[in-house]
């Protein structure tokens, strides 16, 4: 793995990080380099289809001299299928120019619904409709959010900003209606990721927004690097604002519970948030990664209150107990144990940070980045999307991340941007036991050095793989293509699973929060949590994806639904989408 040293520094005034030496911290950064041991595949697993399929988005971050925080920050995207055809769209944010108090200069619709029209075969084409379906408004766009907040089998959004949230209801003939002021999402400042979730299990998805810190133009402050040339601040520079939860009374308003559910009683500057069952309770807790403060992890009381037990489960800092700037955060079982473990991507010389969930229904986590590798494969990067997937299809969920540094440092000979990293694929090789960084050699689409921030996952051409949605602030958005059943030899089986919930029995249209288990004789239970949550700033396909490798049998399918009843499936056909409707209460068993 070639080193790009001109990544190799961390933000302005962080300073050395206490715990090893950085000497120590630097040889095993280098590790992976000193100590390969690739096996090659027969062919590359991801292709680059940016191109093939017309994606010609870039994105507008409105770099100036003054070097507002902004942005180096932004911006995400989503996969989700905003007209029910039964394939994937693209929704990608974009930023603007900042200026008078965080207004952008106006001049038509500046985020990108293309929407997918797949051809027989799996050909994908991309048709720019922004304009047509509505998605226009003010702010500095940051992220996007993806869930059905009404329960009309329509995908909704809401796109954070530097400026006011906004709240895109579907209206199902291919528009959108802005409602985020009248349905009571009222917030102004700056928001980052969020995350749809039944949080109260009434059936009615609610809304948790992180925030980051408290940025304004007029208030903005000059940094500077090591070097003495000016620099993007850290978030030590402005005071966290604290995150917002809002609850969905189901009458088309959601109401700011941020004080009585208790989440007002910590806060940081939040970019990451994922939602899942951290503890096995049934229940959605929140995780929230912070930047340069303690992580936070809220456990749902099933009162609608929540409990912040981020250091006593183990997940508010790392082994060495100091805080890192988390970014991204993604929650998915890689060792196939049954309980949903984390992952936070932190800046260059922290490396990521693995907690695995000892399980039992305790809550309580373990660092496992040095055990798994992946803290020091990861040693040299600056991560940001990030999301577990099973990119082989061998039943063993697999890491990406999307890189891309937030310090200018000086530039080497003809280097024409030092922010520019590369991006990381972990393949799970050991059966959870540790991972292994891939190589540019092995997969040419690690190669490019860009800016990358959101990544989101979504079967594109609905052939069974999982593909990926790259952003990048100030640069091109990417589509890359899983080529894995044109690649591995056997061909590898897969099944996916799309629910459907009943709001009438208090689950939502969409089954998140659901958990979905694949049970074969003789292996583990493969676990996967419904959710569009998660990475950075980004939304994925809510659809579940099981890859099988060789196994050509299913015996069952156990669907927990979100209100805490069990339905099973016998004997699923494998290879093809499976569309699971909720039963009526009679055919169903309590979990």
């Amino acid at each position: 793995m070639p080193i790009d040293r001109s990544d190799a520094g961390e933000m302005a005034g962080r300073g050395p990080r206490r715990g090893l030496p950085p000497l120590v911290w630097l040889l095993v950064g280098l590790l992976p380099v000193l100590s390969s041991s690739a096996s090659p595949v027969e062919r590359p697993l991801l292709r680059d289809g940016t191109e093939e399929v017309g994606l010609t988005f870039v994105h507008r971050a409105g770099e100036t001299a003054e070097l507002y925080l902004p942005e180096i920050m932004g911006a995400g995207g989503a996969l989700f299928d905003f007209d029910g055809d039964g394939d994937l769209d693209l929704f990608l944010v974009d930023g603007g120019t900042l200026r008078d108090g965080e207004r952008p200069v106006e001049g038509g619709p500046r985020h990108r619904l293309l929407r997918n029209d797949l051809i027989p075969g799996g050909k994908v084409r991309l048709t720019d409709v922004s304009g047509k379906a509505g998605l226009v408004g003010g702010g500095y766009g940051m992220g996007v959010a993806v869930g059905d907040i009404d329960n009309d089998g329509d995908l909704d959004l809401l796109v954070t900003s530097v400026g006011p949230d906004l709240l895109f209801r579907n209206n199902g003939d291919g528009t959108f209606t802005e409602v985020g002021q009248s349905a009571g999402i009222r917030d102004s400042r700056w928001t980052t990721s969020a995350s749809f979730v039944d949080y109260d299990r009434d059936g009615n998805l609610d809304l948790y927004v992180t925030a980051y810190v408290d940025f304004s133009v007029r208030t903005h402050k000059r940094c500077y690097a090591p070097t003495g040339e000016p620099d993007y601040c850290t978030p030590a520079a402005h005071r966290p604002i604290g995150d917002r939860l809002y609850r969905n009374r189901g009458d088309g308003i959601f109401e700011d519970v941020t004080r009585t559910a208790g989440i007002a009683s910590a806060i940081g500057p939040g970019l990451g948030v994922v939602s899942g069952d951290f503890n096995g309770d049934g229940w959605p807790d929140f995780y929230v990664a912070n930047d340069g403060a303690a992580n936070l992890l809220w456990i749902n009381q099933k009162d609608g209150t929540f409990l912040e037990r981020g250091l006593l489960a183990g997940v508010a800092y790392a082994m060495t107990g100091v805080p890192r700037a988390g970014m991204g955060v993604t929650a998915g079982d890689y060792d196939n144990d049954g309980d949903l473990d984390l992952l936070v991507t932190n800046l260059t010389r922290e490396g990521f940070t693995l907690f695995r969930n000892l399980g039992g229904g305790t809550g309580f986590f373990d660092d496992d980045s040095d055990g798994s590798r992946i803290g020091r494969d990861s040693f040299l990067s600056t991560g940001f999307g990030v999301g577990w997937f099973d990119v082989d299809l061998d039943g063993w969920l697999d890491l990406f991340a999307a890189n891309g540094a937030v310090t200018r440092l000086v530039a080497r000979e003809g280097e024409l941007d030092p922010f520019r990293q590369r991006n990381q694929l972990f393949r799970n090789e050991e059966r959870g036991a540790s991972f292994r960084e891939v190589s540019p050699e092995e997969e040419p689409v690690l190669t490019r050095q860009e800016i990358s921030r959101g990544l989101a996952f979504g079967d594109l051409d609905n052939d069974g793989d999982l593909d990926l949605l790259i952003t990048n602030n100030r640069g091109p958005a990417r589509v890359l293509f899983n080529q894995t059943r044109r690649s591995a030899a056997g061909d590898p089986h897969w099944l996916a699973v799309r629910l459907l919930g009943d709001p009438g029995q208090r689950t939502n249209r969409w089954g998140m929060g659901a958990r979905v288990g694949l049970e074969r004789k003789g292996l583990p239970t493969l676990w996967r949590h419904v959710h569009s949550d998660g990475s950075y700033l980004s939304a994925s396909d809510p659809r579940t994806y099981f890859g099988l490798g060789a196994s050509t049998r299913v015996d069952r399918l156990v669907i927990e639904w979100p209100n805490g009843l069990v339905q099973t499936v016998t004997n699923p056909l494998l290879d093809r989408q499976l569309t699971i409707r909720q039963p009526p209460p009679a055919a169903r068993q309590s979990k």
